[in-house]
């Protein structure tokens, strides 16, 4: 039987940035419902990044969910690039006064979440899909597949490129893309790490990546041309290859069965602004980056925390043009992610010889490279930006 129930928030999309934002949301005593149109199994079921921020890993320790992220996770201290032959490692926290990432795969930092939010007493709805999203009376109302209907005072749409929040948007809202002229074989499989570090290996066959996960799981990047399918790759090939690309002397790297392959079309988007009326596009919904640098659970993330630091303010001033700060604030950072992310692509990628400047390009790539072995400031700046920056303030609990 359809229902019809009003709450002050309704969070469309418990991902990282919806599940983030109820937490905080709660804790301040300010009710939501949280609806996602897939079962807990298929949210958990996806296996996607796992370098969190400094900013990333203060905001899940103050929500109290960050146990099993210490435990079982690690501080991820060393970036090293391999290009010609030689190689040179960057020592992250000794340009950031001790501070560091730490990896932890998103689907558990996910499941953190939700444990925390149920445990909380927050108003989870998983296998709840919205269908509507309107828009044109003073609060928005959502419609659920099932005919009921959730009104709010206002709706944060973490349901992704796709989802109804950002399909549901007027023609104000600007949309900035670039399609990339790379693309990845992103894999995963069961071998340890075979080295404490991210590994980018720019080669002549093109780039190749290793990156931490946990104890046992590996993930790995290989730059393969744009006609290739998966069933181009077979797992033989694809060690092969990245025996080639990531070979140094002294090195070894260690094998193991993949279970996860996929072929990743690189594109970068941003809405300007992130909000229509009163729903706040957040996470994906707002803004796609490529998965150089692992950019993007922590905006993701980010944008939660300013969002709910704006719904406060708007309470406490009732001025309805702080509204609008959202998007002010949350835009610089995430164009300082997308432009970190964009050079970071053509720092560690091989570019055909048939391309377009393809000589030039790469005297550019060996020009960054370069600075960043050379130049402290140039090294500085990248880690920095790839910690990322410092986080914004939580409203703490209130008293009871």
């Amino acid at each position: 039987m359809p229902t019809h129930e009003s709450t002050t928030v309704l969070v469309i999309g418990a991902g990282p940035a919806g599940l983030t934002l109820s937490q905080l949301l709660h804790r301040r005593g300010v009710s939501s419902i949280v609806v996602d149109k897939y079962a807990r199994e298929q949210i958990l079921g996806r296996a996607r990044a796992g370098m969190l921020e400094h900013r990333t890993v203060e905001t899940l320790d103050r929500l109290g969910v960050s146990k099993r992220l210490h435990a079982e996770g690690h501080p991820h201290t060393h970036v090293e690039f391999r290009a010609g032959g030689e190689s040179f490692t960057l020592d992250l926290p000794s340009f950031y006064e001790g501070r560091s990432q730490h990896i932890f795969p998103q689907q558990e930092v996910v499941q953190d979440l939700l444990d925390g939010l149920v445990e909380a007493g927050g108003d989870l709805r998983l296998g709840c899909a919205v269908t509507v999203l309107d828009t044109s009376g003073p609060r928005p109302v959502a419609t659920l597949a099932d005919g009921s209907t959730i009104e709010a005072d206002f709706v944060a749409g973490a349901d992704g490129t796709y989802g109804v929040a950002r399909a549901t948007a007027p023609d104000s809202i600007r949309e900035y893309t670039m399609q990339h002229e790379f693309r990845w074989l992103t894999l995963l499989a069961e071998a340890p790490p075979s080295a404490p570090t991210t590994i980018y290996a720019t080669h002549e066959r093109g780039f190749a990546g290793h990156l931490l996960r946990t104890d046992t799981v590996t993930r790995f990047h290989l730059q393969v041309p744009f006609d290739d399918t998966v069933e181009d790759w077979p797992d033989e090939r694809i060690w092969a290859e990245l025996h080639t690309r990531l070979a140094m002397p002294g090195f070894t790297l260690n094998d193991g069965p993949i279970f996860s392959k996929n072929m990743l079309e690189m594109q970068s988007r941003v809405c300007e602004p992130m909000q229509y009326g009163r729903v706040f596009l957040v996470g994906d919904a707002a803004h796609i980056i490529t998965p150089a640098g692992g950019k993007g659970m922590n905006l993701a993330i980010a944008d939660a925390v300013e969002l709910d630091r704006v719904l406060r303010e708007y309470v406490e001033s009732g001025d309805e043009a702080v509204l609008a700060e959202y998007s002010a604030r949350r835009l610089p950072d995430i164009w300082k992610a997308q432009e970190f992310s964009h050079t970071l692509l053509h720092t560690i990628h091989g570019y055909a010889p048939d391309a377009p400047d393809a000589a030039f390009r790469q005297k550019l790539q060996q020009a960054r490279l370069w600075q960043l072995r050379n130049r402290e400031a140039y090294a500085r700046d990248f880690a920095q930006s790839f910690i990322g920056p410092l986080p914004v303030d939580i409203a703490p609990e209130p008293a009871p």
